[in-house]
Protein backbone atom coordinates (compact mmCIF):
# COMPACT_ATOMS: atom_id res chain seq x y z
CA UNK A 1 0.00 0.00 0.00
CA UNK A 2 1.31 3.44 -0.89
CA UNK A 3 1.02 6.83 0.71
CA UNK A 4 0.24 9.87 -1.43
CA UNK A 5 2.36 12.98 -1.05
CA UNK A 6 0.78 16.41 -1.55
CA UNK A 7 3.50 17.44 -3.99
CA UNK A 8 4.75 14.22 -5.51
CA UNK A 9 3.95 10.64 -6.54
CA UNK A 10 2.99 7.89 -4.14
CA UNK A 11 5.74 6.64 -1.83
CA UNK A 12 5.61 3.05 -0.60
CA UNK A 13 5.83 2.46 3.16
CA UNK A 14 9.08 0.54 2.58
CA UNK A 15 10.71 3.43 0.74
CA UNK A 16 9.39 5.89 3.30
CA UNK A 17 10.94 3.84 6.11
CA UNK A 18 14.31 3.81 4.32
CA UNK A 19 14.11 7.58 3.86
CA UNK A 20 13.34 7.98 7.55
CA UNK A 21 16.26 5.73 8.49
CA UNK A 22 18.59 7.93 6.43
CA UNK A 23 17.06 11.08 7.90
CA UNK A 24 17.69 9.81 11.44
CA UNK A 25 21.36 9.36 10.50
CA UNK A 26 21.42 12.83 8.91
CA UNK A 27 22.39 11.65 5.45
CA UNK A 28 22.68 14.41 2.87
CA UNK A 29 19.97 14.82 0.24
CA UNK A 30 22.37 13.73 -2.49
CA UNK A 31 23.15 10.50 -0.65
CA UNK A 32 19.47 9.84 -0.02
CA UNK A 33 18.65 10.18 -3.71
CA UNK A 34 21.57 7.93 -4.69
CA UNK A 35 20.62 5.19 -2.23
CA UNK A 36 16.94 5.24 -3.20
CA UNK A 37 17.85 5.04 -6.88
CA UNK A 38 20.17 2.07 -6.29
CA UNK A 39 17.50 0.12 -4.41
CA UNK A 40 14.93 1.00 -7.08
CA UNK A 41 17.23 -0.32 -9.82
CA UNK A 42 17.79 -3.52 -7.84
CA UNK A 43 14.01 -3.96 -7.51
CA UNK A 44 13.62 -3.50 -11.28
CA UNK A 45 16.22 -6.22 -11.85
CA UNK A 46 14.51 -8.46 -9.31
CA UNK A 47 11.04 -7.97 -10.76
CA UNK A 48 9.44 -7.82 -7.32
CA UNK A 49 9.66 -5.92 -4.04
CA UNK A 50 13.29 -5.80 -2.86
CA UNK A 51 12.35 -7.03 0.63
CA UNK A 52 11.59 -10.41 -0.99
CA UNK A 53 15.15 -10.84 -2.26
CA UNK A 54 17.32 -13.83 -1.41
CA UNK A 55 21.09 -13.79 -0.94
CA UNK A 56 21.60 -15.36 -4.36
CA UNK A 57 19.68 -12.45 -5.92
CA UNK A 58 22.39 -10.07 -4.68
CA UNK A 59 25.07 -12.20 -6.30
CA UNK A 60 23.13 -12.33 -9.58
CA UNK A 61 22.68 -8.55 -9.50
CA UNK A 62 26.38 -7.87 -8.95
CA UNK A 63 27.21 -10.29 -11.76
CA UNK A 64 24.80 -8.39 -14.00
CA UNK A 65 26.41 -5.04 -13.16
CA UNK A 66 29.89 -6.44 -13.79
CA UNK A 67 28.84 -7.92 -17.15
CA UNK A 68 27.53 -4.49 -18.19
CA UNK A 69 30.92 -2.94 -17.39
CA UNK A 70 29.81 -0.97 -14.33
CA UNK A 71 32.54 1.21 -12.85
CA UNK A 72 34.15 0.68 -9.46
CA UNK A 73 32.20 3.65 -8.12
CA UNK A 74 28.90 2.32 -9.48
CA UNK A 75 29.47 -1.15 -8.01
CA UNK A 76 30.46 0.20 -4.60
CA UNK A 77 27.58 2.68 -4.46
CA UNK A 78 25.14 -0.14 -5.15
CA UNK A 79 26.86 -2.22 -2.48
CA UNK A 80 26.57 0.55 0.13
CA UNK A 81 22.93 1.31 -0.67
CA UNK A 82 21.81 -2.33 -0.55
CA UNK A 83 23.73 -2.96 2.66
CA UNK A 84 21.95 -0.02 4.27
CA UNK A 85 18.56 -1.15 2.99
CA UNK A 86 18.87 -4.76 4.16
CA UNK A 87 20.90 -4.24 7.35
CA UNK A 88 19.21 -1.08 8.65
CA UNK A 89 15.77 -0.70 7.10
CA UNK A 90 14.92 -4.42 7.04
CA UNK A 91 17.05 -5.39 10.04
CA UNK A 92 18.67 -8.33 8.23
CA UNK A 93 22.12 -8.23 9.79
CA UNK A 94 24.70 -10.08 7.72
CA UNK A 95 22.38 -10.46 4.72
CA UNK A 96 24.82 -8.63 2.39
CA UNK A 97 28.07 -9.85 3.89
CA UNK A 98 28.95 -11.91 0.82
CA UNK A 99 28.58 -8.97 -1.58
CA UNK A 100 31.87 -8.12 -3.25
CA UNK A 101 33.54 -4.84 -2.30
CA UNK A 102 35.83 -3.56 -5.00
CA UNK A 103 39.02 -1.68 -4.14
CA UNK A 104 38.97 1.80 -5.62
CA UNK A 105 41.88 2.39 -8.02
CA UNK A 106 44.36 4.90 -6.59
CA UNK A 107 45.19 7.52 -9.17
CA UNK A 108 47.58 10.40 -8.78
CA UNK A 109 45.75 13.71 -8.29
CA UNK A 110 46.16 16.39 -10.93
CA UNK A 111 48.47 19.06 -9.53
CA UNK A 112 49.46 22.37 -11.09
CA UNK A 113 52.82 24.00 -10.68
CA UNK A 114 53.01 27.32 -8.83
CA UNK A 115 53.46 29.06 -12.18
CA UNK A 116 50.40 27.34 -13.64
CA UNK A 117 48.26 28.34 -10.65
CA UNK A 118 49.34 31.96 -11.10
CA UNK A 119 48.45 31.73 -14.78
CA UNK A 120 45.01 30.27 -14.02
CA UNK A 121 44.20 32.97 -11.45
CA UNK A 122 45.33 35.68 -13.86
CA UNK A 123 42.85 34.38 -16.44
CA UNK A 124 39.81 34.37 -14.13
CA UNK A 125 36.96 36.08 -15.98
CA UNK A 126 36.16 38.62 -13.25
CA UNK A 127 37.13 39.76 -9.75
CA UNK A 128 34.52 37.55 -8.07
CA UNK A 129 35.85 34.40 -9.72
CA UNK A 130 39.47 35.38 -9.10
CA UNK A 131 38.76 35.89 -5.39
CA UNK A 132 36.92 32.57 -5.10
CA UNK A 133 39.58 30.63 -7.02
CA UNK A 134 42.29 32.27 -4.92
CA UNK A 135 40.50 31.13 -1.77
CA UNK A 136 40.34 27.55 -3.03
CA UNK A 137 44.10 27.52 -3.69
CA UNK A 138 45.31 29.84 -0.95
CA UNK A 139 43.44 28.00 1.82
CA UNK A 140 42.98 24.50 0.38
CA UNK A 141 39.20 24.73 0.53
CA UNK A 142 36.73 22.37 -1.09
CA UNK A 143 34.47 23.99 -3.66
CA UNK A 144 31.45 23.57 -1.36
CA UNK A 145 33.38 25.32 1.41
CA UNK A 146 34.22 28.24 -0.87
CA UNK A 147 30.62 28.70 -1.96
CA UNK A 148 29.28 28.62 1.61
CA UNK A 149 31.67 31.14 3.12
CA UNK A 150 30.04 34.13 4.78
CA UNK A 151 31.48 37.61 5.16
CA UNK A 152 31.54 37.05 8.92
CA UNK A 153 33.84 34.03 8.46
CA UNK A 154 36.73 36.31 7.46
CA UNK A 155 38.64 37.25 10.63
CA UNK A 156 41.05 39.97 9.55
CA UNK A 157 42.12 40.63 13.16
CA UNK A 158 43.52 37.15 13.71
CA UNK A 159 44.19 36.58 9.98
CA UNK A 160 42.09 33.42 9.93
CA UNK A 161 39.11 32.10 7.99
CA UNK A 162 36.49 30.02 9.78
CA UNK A 163 35.17 27.09 7.76
CA UNK A 164 31.82 26.06 9.20
CA UNK A 165 30.59 22.49 8.88
CA UNK A 166 32.96 21.27 6.22
CA UNK A 167 33.03 17.65 5.11
CA UNK A 168 32.15 15.39 8.01
CA UNK A 169 30.23 18.31 9.61
CA UNK A 170 33.39 19.70 11.17
CA UNK A 171 34.39 23.31 11.79
CA UNK A 172 38.00 24.37 11.32
CA UNK A 173 40.19 27.41 10.77
CA UNK A 174 42.56 28.08 7.89
CA UNK A 175 45.13 30.82 7.46
CA UNK A 176 44.39 34.13 5.75
CA UNK A 177 47.33 35.67 3.90
CA UNK A 178 47.67 39.46 3.55
CA UNK A 179 47.48 39.22 -0.26
CA UNK A 180 44.28 37.20 -0.10
CA UNK A 181 42.77 39.60 2.43
CA UNK A 182 43.55 42.51 0.11
CA UNK A 183 41.87 40.68 -2.79
CA UNK A 184 38.78 39.88 -0.69
CA UNK A 185 38.53 43.50 0.43
CA UNK A 186 38.65 44.66 -3.18
CA UNK A 187 35.85 42.22 -4.00
CA UNK A 188 33.82 43.39 -0.99
CA UNK A 189 34.11 47.03 -2.06
CA UNK A 190 32.70 46.15 -5.49
CA UNK A 191 29.73 43.99 -4.41
CA UNK A 192 29.28 44.85 -0.72
CA UNK A 193 27.95 41.37 0.14
CA UNK A 194 26.27 41.16 3.54
CA UNK A 195 25.59 37.47 3.99
CA UNK A 196 27.27 35.05 1.61
CA UNK A 197 30.75 36.14 0.59
CA UNK A 198 29.98 35.09 -2.99
CA UNK A 199 26.26 35.62 -3.68
CA UNK A 200 24.66 33.52 -6.41
CA UNK A 201 22.20 34.37 -9.13
CA UNK A 202 19.23 33.52 -6.94
CA UNK A 203 18.42 36.12 -4.26
CA UNK A 204 19.63 35.05 -0.83
CA UNK A 205 21.56 32.06 -2.19
CA UNK A 206 25.33 31.59 -2.56
CA UNK A 207 27.09 30.88 -5.82
CA UNK A 208 26.68 27.21 -6.75
CA UNK A 209 29.45 24.65 -6.95
CA UNK A 210 28.57 24.12 -10.60
CA UNK A 211 29.10 27.80 -11.35
CA UNK A 212 32.46 27.70 -9.59
CA UNK A 213 33.57 24.59 -11.46
CA UNK A 214 32.60 26.27 -14.72
CA UNK A 215 34.56 29.40 -13.77
CA UNK A 216 37.62 27.28 -13.00
CA UNK A 217 37.45 25.39 -16.30
CA UNK A 218 36.96 28.64 -18.20
CA UNK A 219 40.05 30.16 -16.59
CA UNK A 220 42.08 26.99 -17.25
CA UNK A 221 41.06 27.02 -20.91
CA UNK A 222 41.93 30.71 -21.25
CA UNK A 223 45.32 29.99 -19.64
CA UNK A 224 45.84 27.13 -22.13
CA UNK A 225 46.42 24.54 -19.42
CA UNK A 226 46.31 21.05 -20.88
CA UNK A 227 45.55 19.22 -17.65
CA UNK A 228 42.08 18.24 -16.46
CA UNK A 229 41.75 21.16 -14.10
CA UNK A 230 38.88 21.48 -11.63
CA UNK A 231 38.26 23.31 -8.38
CA UNK A 232 39.62 20.29 -6.53
CA UNK A 233 42.84 20.62 -8.51
CA UNK A 234 43.49 23.86 -6.63
CA UNK A 235 43.05 22.04 -3.30
CA UNK A 236 45.44 19.31 -4.47
CA UNK A 237 47.95 21.95 -5.53
CA UNK A 238 47.67 23.75 -2.17
CA UNK A 239 48.58 20.60 -0.23
CA UNK A 240 51.36 19.59 -2.59
CA UNK A 241 53.01 23.00 -2.62
CA UNK A 242 52.96 23.16 1.19
CA UNK A 243 54.62 19.75 1.35
CA UNK A 244 57.30 20.94 -1.06
CA UNK A 245 57.90 23.90 1.24
CA UNK A 246 58.47 21.38 4.07
CA UNK A 247 55.35 22.29 6.07
CA UNK A 248 54.59 19.57 8.63
CA UNK A 249 52.18 17.06 7.10
CA UNK A 250 50.11 17.04 10.31
CA UNK A 251 49.55 20.78 9.95
CA UNK A 252 48.46 20.25 6.35
CA UNK A 253 46.08 17.54 7.56
CA UNK A 254 44.41 20.04 9.90
CA UNK A 255 44.23 22.73 7.23
CA UNK A 256 42.59 20.33 4.78
CA UNK A 257 40.19 18.96 7.38
CA UNK A 258 41.26 15.37 6.78
CA UNK A 259 40.17 12.81 9.35
CA UNK A 260 43.06 10.44 8.60
CA UNK A 261 46.72 11.26 8.04
CA UNK A 262 46.85 8.59 5.31
CA UNK A 263 44.59 10.77 3.17
CA UNK A 264 46.98 13.71 3.44
CA UNK A 265 50.01 11.48 2.92
CA UNK A 266 48.79 10.71 -0.59
CA UNK A 267 50.17 14.08 -1.66
CA UNK A 268 53.70 12.88 -1.00
CA UNK A 269 53.35 10.93 -4.26
CA UNK A 270 52.98 14.12 -6.29
CA UNK A 271 55.30 16.45 -4.36
CA UNK A 272 57.81 16.20 -7.19
CA UNK A 273 60.18 18.83 -5.87
CA UNK A 274 60.48 16.96 -2.58
CA UNK A 275 60.95 13.62 -4.35
CA UNK A 276 63.70 15.01 -6.56
CA UNK A 277 65.59 16.30 -3.53
CA UNK A 278 65.76 12.84 -1.92
CA UNK A 279 69.26 11.42 -2.33
CA UNK A 280 69.31 7.93 -3.76
CA UNK A 281 71.26 5.33 -1.76
CA UNK A 282 72.99 4.46 -5.03
CA UNK A 283 74.91 7.73 -4.80
CA UNK A 284 76.58 6.45 -1.64
CA UNK A 285 78.05 3.54 -3.60
CA UNK A 286 79.29 5.49 -6.60
CA UNK A 287 82.78 7.02 -6.59
CA UNK A 288 82.97 10.81 -6.83
CA UNK A 289 83.46 12.19 -10.35
CA UNK A 290 87.06 12.91 -11.33
CA UNK A 291 88.22 16.45 -10.71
Amino acid sequence: MSTQSNDGPAVSPLRQRMIEDMTIRQFGEHTKRDYIRQVREFAAFLGRSPDQAEREDLRRYQLRLASLGASYARMNLSNAALRFFFHVTLGRAGFCDRMARLPTPERLPVVLSVEEVALLLAHASNLKHRAALSLAYGCGLRVSEVTHLKVSDIDSTRMLIRVEQGKGRKDRYVMLSPDLLDLLRRWWKVKRPRGWLFPGREPGQPITTRQMDRACRTAATAAKLDKRVSMHTLRHSFATHLLERKVDIRVIQVLLGHKKLDTTAAYTRVALKTLREVESPLSLLMPPPPS
